[in-house]
């Protein structure tokens, strides 16, 4: 015998509702597709010119306040300038750094910092209230590295700014200059254009106030080419790297620091 519906079922179906019914869900409204906004490309920098290099930038404050309440704290014998090479050492070359604390040092070293962002720092009081006997710097690698139009000649005559700049503040101190270290692999462009640089910052040295140094041989092997163990990124010394740099430093030390 052939049942009927039921009313409330036939009511259901009549709304549409059959589906709740028997488990079944109603397609769902569409919803309505997200915006999202496109990534903001970032600043492309202003192209390099002769004057980049030898007009100073403030740009990193913090670490500026730093070096000042460094120059509070006590002496310093021994100042070292430059970039990341110089500001890694106490961490990746801890063992070799320690040795120099008989001699007061002070690393005024800021990572990615070029010439011009030294110099301003040299004119803002990091030379200021000092006495040191050495002033080690290097710096250069990152004018080149960060600027594919940053000519070496630039970049020199933005380090012959630093050696006045100290000479004219630290007339006592004996200052040495170390060619910028080698990076990048045998026959690469930026290896060519940092030798290129040292050739030009040679000639910036008297021999004696001023001591030009360059240990780069120190850092390849028989190809010309960085071993992992001394530089892993090809730019930054490992420990084994900041053997090599100490190796060389510290007779140098010995001799001036009496």
């Amino acid at each position: 015998m052939k049942r009927h519906r039921s009313a409330p079922l036939a009511l259901l179906l009549a709304l549409g509702l059959a589906g709740c019914a028997t488990g079944h869900a109603q397609p769902a409204a569409p919803v309505a597709p997200v915006a999202t906004t496109p990534p903001i490309a970032a600043p492309v920098p202003p192209p390099r010119t002769p004057e980049s290099a030898v007009t100073p930038n403030n740009r990193n404050p913090r670490r500026h306040a730093e070096f000042l309440a460094r120059i509070q704290h006590g002496p310093v014998g021994v100042l070292f300038l430059g970039d990341s090479i110089t500001d890694f050492w106490p961490r990746k070359g801890e063992l070799t750094w320690l040795k120099f604390a008989p001699y007061q040092p002070a690393n005024f070293g800021i990572s990615a910092e070029r010439t011009e962002d030294v110099l301003w720092r040299l004119q803002n009081g990091e030379l200021d209230g000092i006495d040191p006997k050495v002033v080690v710097m290097m710096i250069g690698t990152n004018n080149l590295g960060h600027f594919a139009d940053e000519r070496p000649e630039w970049a020199a005559a933005g380090v012959q700014r630093l050696l006045e700049t100290i000479r004219a503040k630290l007339p006592r101190a004996t200052i040495l200059l170390y060619a910028v270290f080698p990076r990048a692999t045998a026959g690469s462009a930026l290896r060519t254009r940092v030798a290129e640089l040292n050739r030009h910052l040679a000639p910036l040295a008297d021999g004696r106030d001023i001591r030009f140094i360059d240990i780069g041989a120190g850092f390849l092997d028989a190809q010309g080419e960085i071993p992992a163990d001394i530089m892993p990124d090809k730019l930054h010394p490992g420990h084994q790297g900041y053997d090599v740099w100490y190796a060389d430093l510290a007779p140098r030390l010995a001799e001036l620091m009496r």
